[in-house]
């Protein structure tokens, strides 16, 4: 690692030791920056801002509450950085679902979700998603939220949030609670892996139509996915908000994302260029986790709520790249021992 990647490697809070090499750029190399919205994206900065402890971020959220030229704000006091850690860049697309259910089991509405139990623990895998089904662990402890179909229990628990309409027309809301701590494995790689189909004819439409035509094995196709979340009740967030990211505020359709934070600083701005059938150029806000986001150039792009909002997101699997926008005075302070000696 050079000293220059090395003092970015600190700047970013990365492990020196981390197989990640970070690069500086110019705002005029990010392709369409000019163009972008940059009040939108500072509006969702300003969302999360407020609760980031450092004093640099501290100091740039109160700037940024002040600024009328948003993208002055962002040129004048962040730097690009293109962290990368060997692997290709992939985009994909998440969203809130709206799905019917019932407070009992009701007809198809026979799969409850899952408050978190109390037994859950604190380190290392629970029980794996076949194991809570088949052993009956948690029925009969008052866990039970809602009712809901079984598949679309499966894809709520991809995405993390969603909301359940009752039969006498109330919305439950639900938010992202806890995780058994087992492995992600994506089921669509599964019957592609089989033979069922090929990668390009994969969607979560797909999916959800063959696993209802093949009730014994799609069942047992659901199980090759060890992990298993748990919901909590956010009914106190507002129709219109977003749902809650893992920095426990409303994320924004569009302008928010989900990264790993073992890469990219939740609550940072990030550029994103991506290159598909929704070519992206954008400013983009680090708001959110996933257990399949994980390396420097992964991000999930948040489309926003309900049914169209899922088919954006699903058909959504594309390259690119993207850049860090770090406060500049947390690299600067380390960048004069390295001026005289870039190597």
């Amino acid at each position: 690692m050079t000293r220059l990647a090395a003092a970015l490697a600190l700047a970013l809070g990365l492990p020196l030791g981390a197989a990640a090499s970070p690069k500086l750029l110019g705002f005029d190399q990010l392709r369409g920056w000019a163009a972008d919205d940059h009040r939108a994206a500072l509006d969702t900065f300003l969302e999360t801002c407020g609760d980031l402890r450092d004093r640099d971020w501290q100091a740039l959220c109160a700037l940024g509450h002040e600024t009328e030229d948003a993208k002055s704000f962002f040129e004048l006091f962040f730097l690009p950085v293109q962290i990368e850690d060997g692997r290709e860049a992939l985009f994909t697309g998440y969203y809130e679902p709206e799905l019917r259910g019932s407070e009992v089991p009701d007809g198809r509405y026979v799969a409850p979700v899952y408050r978190v139990p109390d037994d859950l623990p604190s380190e290392g895998p629970w029980l794996t998603r076949q194991e809570i089904d088949q052993s009956g662990a948690l029925r009969g402890r008052g866990l039970e939220i809602a009712y809901v179909d079984p598949v679309d229990l499966f894809f709520l628990q991809i995405q993390g949030s969603g909301r359940v309409r009752l039969p006498n027309g109330r919305m439950i809301r639900l938010g992202y609670g806890a995780a058994n701590r087992q492995p992600y494995s994506s089921i669509g790689q599964e019957l592609v892996a089989r033979g069922v189909y090929e990668p390009h004819q994969v969607s979560a439409d797909v999916i959800r139509s063959w696993v209802r035509r093949n009730p014994v094995d799609g069942k047992e196709l659901l199980w090759t996915n060890r992990s298993y979340v748990f919901f909590r009740e956010v009914n106190e967030v507002p129709a219109e908000r977003g749902p809650l990211g893992a920095m426990n505020r409303s994320i924004t359709p569009l302008r928010s994302i989900a990264v790993d934070p073992a890469f990219v600083p939740l609550g940072a701005p990030v550029w994103i260029e991506t290159e598909g059938e929704d070519r992206f150029r954008r400013l983009m806000i680090a708001q959110d986790t996933g257990s399949a986001i994980k390396g420097a150039q992964r991000a999930d792009i948040f489309f926003g709520t309900g049914r169209l909002a899922g088919k954006r997101a699903g058909r959504t699997r594309d390259t690119g790249r993207m850049v860090v926008l770090l406060p500049i005075q947390r690299a600067w302070d380390m960048l004069p021992q390295t001026l005289a000696d870039p190597a």
